[in-house]
């Protein structure tokens, strides 16, 4: 098991470990806690930002209808309609390979949104046990794990962690940044068009 964070904790990705190249980001969650008559589908997007913090080209934001980022550095592995994880508990799984990042990009930013949460009268204090993770693909060794825990009440959208560039290196932020407004904010929030 990897290390364990907590929110507003971050580590060095790259700088104990120069072999570390391709990582998976593995994100989880149970929604026991909702019976509304709709799924809870939740989607997890990659906002690609520049030094500007925002995402500079529509094509550097990774989603469900946008799945593998150009350059190959960023790939969605799909969306998980129904909240059903991997082996592994994973429910949407991120393939990032850290040297082929174009140079224009600092942060990566991981998000989680729940679909049509407004219509559905669907929020984050529905979801319980949300968590990402971060594992050396080559090794499959986890390197970290970030619980989100269960501060989201009204929540639609959130900013869930970082993954960015310091002086060379690769670091994780665990943020845990709650918004309303789902998908769309987030998109403003990141500089782009809705």
């Amino acid at each position: 098991m990897g290390i364990v964070l907590k929110k507003g904790q971050k580590i060095d990705l790259t700088k104990g470990d120069l072999a570390l190249k391709k990582i998976v980001v593995g994100l989880g969650w149970d929604t026991s806690n909702y019976d509304g008559g709709h799924e809870l589908d939740l989607d997890v997007s990659v906002f690609m930002c520049g030094a500007s913090g925002k995402v500079e080209h529509d094509e550097d934001f990774i989603f469900y209808n946008n799945l593998r980022h150009d350059s190959g550095a960023v790939e969605h592995m799909g969306d998980n309609r129904t909240g059903d994880g991997d082996g592994d508990g994973d429910d949407e799984v991120i393939k990032v390979d850290l040297l082929v990042v174009p140079k224009h990009i600092e942060r990566l930013a991981f998000t989680v949104t729940i679909d049509e949460a407004v219509a559905r009268k669907q929020n984050f204090g529905q979801v319980s046990n949300a968590y990402v993770r971060v594992v050396d693909e080559e090794t499959g060794k986890e390197i970290l794990k970030y619980d989100l825990g269960e501060d989201y009440s009204i929540e639609t959208a959130l900013n869930v962690c970082e993954i960015y560039r310091h002086n060379g290196e690769w670091k994780f932020n665990a943020v845990g940044s709650g918004f309303q407004g789902g998908l769309a904010a987030l998109c403003r929030n990141f500089g782009l068009s809705v």
